[in-house]
């Protein structure tokens, strides 16, 4: 700096510091009863949710009546050539002519198992935040104790339907001075550190040109601009030349009301299994595809399948009902579950075309196709789903 710039003593310097809104330490804040470990480690925390008694196992079920009562029509050749029509219609590069013309050589037909479990989970995080004071009533203290995480009550979403919510706590407000302009309101711009002015974009700084004698005539000796309406010359962006900002963290109120924050996310968790099969259609499809309802069971905690004619799927059952028990016990409080089993059919159709044999696959029971190598394509590059 080639002059002494006045130091305005209610202006902090933060010229070397985040000018970004930061966190306040956590010996500015009081410790409140039930919350003493917010002070500890990083300021969050997750709540464990109270335990609770399981629900009753459900009846061994008959399956035998469910498979004979959810039988999914087979696809026959007309139907197998309407399905590709259909989808070759829907593509822009391929043609019509070997949808009409092919010759169905074979159709391989297998219904597969699809087995779901959704579990419904709601987990609270309480945090510190703060906002700018703006002389609005404070719930403090003095008013009561904080109620412990989960006991507030809140309206919980639709089931299944994920969410995130956010809520004070109540009787956990204070109010303090700002952390990041210590109470002032403003602080020095880190740009111009506090000149309101830039660089001369004439002499760099130096007052003199170079290789000239005689003093700047933009800066007019100053090594430095103050922005004028009629002058060309740059003011400091940051500040718009005014030499100060107005505190990011409290928008100049000076004070900050500080408060214990509830974070409530309700997330569906999804474990997802289909049987094998002898065909090769993507499994990424199969897990996709739109299947005939078998079997559904709904409630708070839902038992494993350990009866199912496809010992696979009784095992899948266990395994997804464990994996959820175990990544969301610890930390979440399960509000509801629903497993289901679905069926699903896929259909290989090999046909003959200009003397050579292909293949596609016909899947759900919106029959669907997915194309391996279709021999009527205009152009390279398209993506066959």
């Amino acid at each position: 700096m080639d002059r002494d710039l006045s130091e305005d003593d209610s202006v902090v310097d933060l010229s070397f510091e985040a000018e970004s809104p930061l966190a306040p330490p956590a010996e500015l804040l009081e410790r409140l009863p039930s919350y003493d470990w917010l002070f500890q480690g990083g300021g969050q925390q997750i709540m464990f949710p109270p335990l609770e008694a399981p629900g009753r196992p459900l009846e061994q079920r008959c399956w035998s009546s469910f498979l004979e009562h959810s039988r999914v029509p087979l696809v026959t050749e007309e139907v197998a050539r309407e399905a590709l029509l259909s989808f070759v219609s829907s593509k822009c590069c391929y043609g019509s002519t070997a949808a009409g013309d092919l010759i169905i050589q074979e159709l391989k037909q297998q219904t597969l198992c699809r087995y779901r479990l959704e579990t419904f989970s709601e987990s609270r995080i309480s945090e510190w935040t703060f906002q700018p004071f703006t002389n609005q009533s404070v719930d403090g203290p003095q008013r009561g104790t904080s109620p412990r995480l989960w006991d507030i009550k809140v309206q919980v979403p639709p089931m299944f339907q994920e969410d995130t919510r956010k809520f004070q706590v109540p009787h956990s407000s204070l109010v303090k001075e700002c952390h990041k302009c210590h109470g002032r309101g403003r602080y020095k711009c880190s740009g111009c550190h506090g000149a309101g002015m830039v660089r001369c974009p004439s002499c760099s700084g130096a007052k003199r040109k170079a290789k000239q004698s005689r003093r700047c005539q933009m800066c007019s000796g100053s090594g430095r601009r103050r922005y004028e309406r009629v002058s060309p010359a740059p003011r400091c962006s940051t500040c718009s030349g005014r030499g100060s900002k107005t505190c990011a963290t409290c928008k100049g109120e000076k004070r900050l009301l500080h408060f214990i924050q509830l974070v409530i996310m309700w997330k569906n968790s999804l474990f997802e299994f289909v049987s094998e099969h002898r065909l090769n259609c993507p499994r990424e499809l199969l897990a996709k595809a739109k299947g005939e309802s078998l079997f559904k069971d709904e409630n708070t905690a839902v038992y494993p399948i350990v009866d199912f004619p496809l010992r696979e799927i009784s095992l899948a059952s266990q395994r997804g009902i464990a994996e959820h028990r175990a990544a969301l016990s610890p930390r979440a409080r399960v509000l509801q579950q629903r497993q289901t089993i679905e069926l699903i059919p896929v259909t290989e159709v090999h046909y003959w075309y200009r003397g050579q044999t292909y293949v596609y696959y016909i899947y759900g029971t919106d029959h669907r196709v997915h194309v391996v190598d279709y021999p009527d394509r205009y152009c390279f590059g398209c993506t066959i789903i």
